[in-house]
């Protein structure tokens, strides 16, 4: 597990490009914590870094949104999924996320720590909101699978300037 502090919206848009900057076709990031922790905030840094210029904001009604990426990137599209809204792991399935990444694509899952045992290898970013401070945030990162083992090392130089 990885330990970072942001101080600012800025820095958790950062700490998000530097994790995209790692990121390649077939990758699934679930992004955790509560109401208001900065899940979004962090997709918009995401996305902002792999080259998305439309407003990324939370696809709670809809579900998934998905953003082509200029050529030249590893991936051809990022999907920015919210699980929020979903009672059951049928309907999470039924969404088929894993595929989704498997052509080519980035997912990025917004409430998916709730059902995080469904996904294989993943990237779990969990934001937590400071109760002192409304613009930093506590962030943890964790890695389940081989491909993200294989990079861990390069996730951990990548966020030395936010680790605690």
């Amino acid at each position: 597990m990885l330990e970072l502090r942001a101080t600012s919206l800025a820095d958790t848009h950062a700490v998000a490009a530097a994790i995209a900057g790692l990121c390649r076709a077939g990758d699934l990031v679930v992004l955790g914590g509560e109401m208001g922790a900065g899940k979004t905030a962090f997709a918009q840094g995401f996305g902002r870094s792999l080259g998305v210029s439309e407003p990324i904001t939370s696809p709670t009604f809809t579900l998934v949104h998905s953003y082509e990426l200029p050529p030249g990137k590893s991936a051809a599209q990022l999907h920015h999924a919210d699980l929020y809204r979903l009672d059951r792991t049928t309907e999470v399935a039924d969404l088929a996320l894993e595929e989704l990444a498997e052509y080519r694509g980035i997912v990025l899952v917004e409430w998916g720590d709730v059902v995080e045992a469904m996904f294989g290898d993943h990237l779990l970013v969990h934001l937590e909101q400071d109760l002192d401070d409304d613009d930093a945030r506590s962030i943890e990162l964790s890695a389940t699978g081989p491909s993200w083992a294989a990079r861990w090392s390069q996730i951990d130089d990548a966020l030395e300037a936010w680790r605690c």
